[in-house]
């Protein structure tokens, strides 16, 4: 009975990340293929990505740039739709668009003199605004969670960290079991076998070969 529960475990760790994976893909491109119900299943998904780099496209230029421009200062005046279409805006904007906003890893000294740190994003370099010049507002991301914290520091416990933004962000939301230099091992590997690098935080097992 425990040999087949631990095939149990085994095929979960197998089968569970993938179906989960193409379940979501699947989901996505269901709901995009409904947007544009032509009848024909898959084209409502080819006709969404063409007129998305359609309008990449258009808005390229002098004239579509102006046009944007216009849109964007009519929907920031109307009051219900600037919260909605600035917020996705902005969010998007930081991370794909030309001023991105996570692109600055920090480690933050929770209590002044210790050795506990958290790690996030600074997002904000100046807050006069709210008469705390010498603040930084940093992004703490969460793990296994699509949501985070906004918290205001002072900027001498902020440390930035040269490392990657996609491989902080994946340390992060992962709750440092990958990114940073740790790959996930091979279904079937012995924990105990092999050695495995430092992150480059420093975080991880020593690369030590295994004494025989």
């Amino acid at each position: 009975m425990k040999t087949l529960f631990g095939y149990f475990l085994r095929g979960c760790l197998v089968l569970l990340p993938a179906a989960a994976t193409l379940y979501i893909a699947y989901f996505i491109f269901t709901k995009i293929d409904r947007m544009v119900p032509v009848g024909v299943p898959g084209l409502g998904f080819a006709v969404t990505v063409v007129v998305i780099t359609l309008g990449g496209f258009l808005t390229s230029n002098v004239v579509g740039r102006a046009a944007l421009e216009v849109t964007d200062r009519w929907l920031a005046r109307v009051p219900l739709a600037k919260l909605i279409y600035t917020s996705l805006r902005d969010l998007i904007n930081a991370f794909v668009g030309e001023k991105k906003r996570f692109d600055r890893p920090v480690a933050v000294t929770l209590v002044p003199g210790s050795h506990i740190r958290a790690l996030g994003f600074v997002t904000r370099d100046g807050l006069e605004a709210l008469g705390m010049g010498d603040q930084v507002a940093v992004y703490f991301p969460q793990s296994y969670n699509f949501a985070g914290n906004l918290v205001i520091v002072p900027r001498d416990q902020v440390e930035p960290l040269r490392v990657a933004t996609t491989d902080l962000m994946t340390f992060i939301v992962s709750g440092g079991v990958s990114g940073l230099g740790i790959e996930p091992e091979p279904v079937g590997r012995s924990s105990t076998g092999g050695s495995r690098g430092r992150t480059l935080l420093g975080i991880g097992p020593k690369n030590e070969s295994s004494s025989k």
